[in-house]
């Protein structure tokens, strides 16, 4: 019998998680999913909201300034990879920067520091690449970038060093409410449970539905991004919006923490919650629509794209709540700033917890630290493809990720079953060759480090995502 079951191992259910772990209890999160951090949480930009944007008096509008100003602690902790960067919202015309007079006055009431409306020219003295054609712009000083699926993995690592479960691949069937407990049946058998948390992202809706608890829906809302190579960096320092729609934050222009220059997403609704394909007419869009920021960058240097499922709720904010099922939790509706707000919604689910439901004792032996897998590389790192030292043997040429990274990767207390699952937590096909040159050296390593036959090496867990159809590279150099 576990104390608290949580359904999804995306970014927020990884954070309930470690949170969790804080305290003397019998946690186990579950998944669908053959890794962690598989659904909008490997598929999104990765930014670290200033908390602006989002309505004053709404739970995102709260949570995302909490949870932005966690990032800095968290990576000192966890080390996934954070840094401060500051954003634009761009103006041009005199309309739009009434527009942003709005979301500074809505970032005052907000809580956000750090805000001043600029002109043109010193936004381009901040970012001298953006257009000639801005004329005003919103600076926020408290914003940033990290790797999402680093972060996720990060907190996922830590919650299971401190005594969290972790199963993946297991879908949920169903659950019955049991007297004073549930019983979660899933593909890998039943789980019996006190409490349930509900994070499961775009199927939150039905996971409520399995108890009665779906007063409220889902709405799949993909977003499409275009990656390009680390050599058009220098285009962006900040994160750089333009002034937001009705369906978001529209197109950004920014570089990723790891250095790629990056330009998305679109906001499309989707019926098929797992449709993370990409198509032409959409990246023409972004790609003509960033242009309007910045100008210059080469879409000859695109490495790939990629999209990812919004789990937008009909209520327009985000869902947490106790529910009137007693012990069961939804955390649903989690779109942007979902990943901003993470670590502020998971200490929302203990007031929660410890307001309604259980007393929780704090666990002494609780450690809040995990060592990072990516070894930053200085001008004195002397790795080769032949050297013969794990520490220095170059496996991923582009991103120089050595023998000893992937080796660590593998044996962490996640079980790594693919390649992809390699690339998230070291980089290793990540570059400009996309694997063609690492990928057979990555699949050699995880053969010999889990004695395995090499056929049995996949290289994504969900193999269904082989039918997602994809713009190729070659397609995206020219759809200008």
């Amino acid at each position: 019998m576990y104390d608290i079951v949580i359904i999804g191992a995306g970014v927020v259910g990884a954070a309930i998680a470690r949170e969790l772990s804080r305290y003397k209890l019998n946690v186990c999160i579950i998944d669908r999913s053959e890794d962690v951090s598989s659904g909008a949480s490997k598929a999104n930009s990765g930014i670290v909201h200033g908390g602006y944007s989002d309505k004053p008096g709404t739970l995102k509008a709260e949570l995302c300034v909490k949870g932005s100003r966690m990032f800095e602690k968290l990576n000192r902790e966890l080390n996934f990879g954070y840094r401060e960067t500051g954003s634009l919202v761009l103006a041009f015309s005199e309309e739009e920067k009434d527009y942003l007079e709005k979301l500074y006055d809505d970032g005052i009431k907000n809580g956000v520091k750090g805000m001043e409306i600029i002109d043109g020219n010193k936004a381009r003295e901040l970012e001298p690449y953006i257009s000639k054609d801005v004329k005003w712009a919103l600076y926020c000083k408290d914003a940033g970038v990290c790797s999402p699926y680093e972060f996720t993995i990060a907190l996922i690592e830590n919650a299971i060093e401190n005594g969290v479960k972790l199963k993946l691949g297991t879908e949920v069937l169903g659950i019955e409410k049991k007297v004073d407990h549930f019983v979660v049946h899933t593909k890998k058998g039943d789980f019996q449970s006190k409490y349930i948390i509900n994070a499961a992202g775009v199927f939150s809706d039905k996971i409520a539905a399995m108890v009665g608890a779906d007063d409220f829906y889902i709405i799949p809302r993909k977003g499409e991004y275009v990656l390009l190579n680390k050599d058009q960096s220098y285009l962006a320092g900040k994160v750089i919006f333009q002034v937001p729609s009705d369906k978001g934050k529209g197109i950004l222009v920014t570089t990723t923490y790891h250095g790629n220059l990056m330009i998305g997403p679109n906001a499309q609704e989707v019926d098929y919650k797992e449709d993370v394909s990409t198509d032409e007419n959409s990246l023409k869009y972004i790609i003509d629509t960033a242009r309007k920021s910045i100008e210059g960058f080469d879409i000859k240097k695109a490495i790939t794209s990629f999209s990812g499922i919004r789990a937008t709720s009909n209520r327009k904010d985000f869902i947490i709540e106790e529910t009137k099922i007693k012990g069961f939790i939804n955390v649903a509706g989690i779109d942007s700033p979902g990943l901003t707000s993470s670590p502020a919604i998971a200490a929302k689910v203990v007031e929660i917890l410890k307001k309604n439901f259980c007393h929780l004792e704090e666990d002494k032996d609780f450690s809040p630290y995990r060592k990072g897998i990516i070894v930053k590389k200085d001008k004195n790192f002397q790795g080769d493809i032949n050297c013969q030292e794990p520490e220095k043997h170059i496996i991923c040429r582009c991103e120089q990720v050595t023998e000893a990274e992937i080796v660590d990767a593998i044996h962490r207390n996640i079980p790594v079953k693919s390649i992809d699952a390699i690339k998230r937590r070291t980089r290793a096909g990540m570059g400009m060759c996309q694997g063609a040159f690492c990928g057979k050296r990555v699949k050699e390593i995880i053969a010999r480090e889990l004695n395995i036959p090499i056929g049995e090496v996949l290289q994504r867990e969900d193999k269904s995502s082989d039918l997602i159809k994809r713009v190729k590279r070659s397609d995206i150099i020219n759809i200008e």
